[in-house]
């Protein structure tokens, strides 16, 4: 399936539905607004999402609070060439974190990144079929259809928001 357009035309949400419901395997890229985000599918279920920050184990560890600072800096200066998988591996064997807490941490920040991208209403979309994601990083398998609904609620909330507070620089006067 050889998928490109523009977000106007079809929107996230719909792309969503549709590697869902066909049960895709490959790498959806979105670029808009000077971002970029790369969401990999596995058999119609998410498997890895990245965008422009530093997507690195130890950042989100960091920012998931599994990791303090010191720790994060001193990762990334003495393994700063190992991948992923091996620093998994080296935090599991040591017993600094479980399996459990590592692919918890992943896929909330998966989750955030796609949460995020539903609020793209313009941009540029690229399906790449069979596209993996790199092979130094740790995948997930976490079902569409919740993450849908849920950011389809948020949109929803974000624009009964919008129509209740039109500007976000307006101050409220009870």
């Amino acid at each position: 399936m050889a998928l490109k357009g523009n977000l106007r035309d079809f929107s996230f949400t719909q792309l969503l539905n549709l590697i869902n419901l066909a049960r895709k395997t490959g790498t959806l890229i979105l670029e808009g607004s000077g971002e970029v985000a790369r969401v990999v599918f596995s058999e119609g279920k998410l498997a890895y999402a990245q965008d422009g920050a530093d997507n690195s184990l130890a950042t989100i560890l960091f920012k998931a609070h599994k990791l303090s600072g010191a720790q994060r800096q001193i990762i990334q200066q003495k393994a700063g060439d190992i991948s992923d998988k091996e620093l998994g591996l080296l935090l599991i064997n040591a017993s600094y974190l479980s399996q459990q807490d590592i692919l918890a941490s992943l896929q909330a920040h998966f989750i955030d990144i796609v949460n995020h991208l539903f609020t793209w209403a313009d941009g540029f979309f690229q399906f790449e079929n069979d596209a993996r994601p790199p092979e130094d990083k740790i995948t997930v398998r976490l079902s569409l259809e919740n993450l849908i609904i849920e950011g389809t609620r948020r949109m929803r909330e974000m624009e009964n928001l919008q129509d209740e507070i039109p500007s976000l620089d307006m101050s409220l006067k009870f």
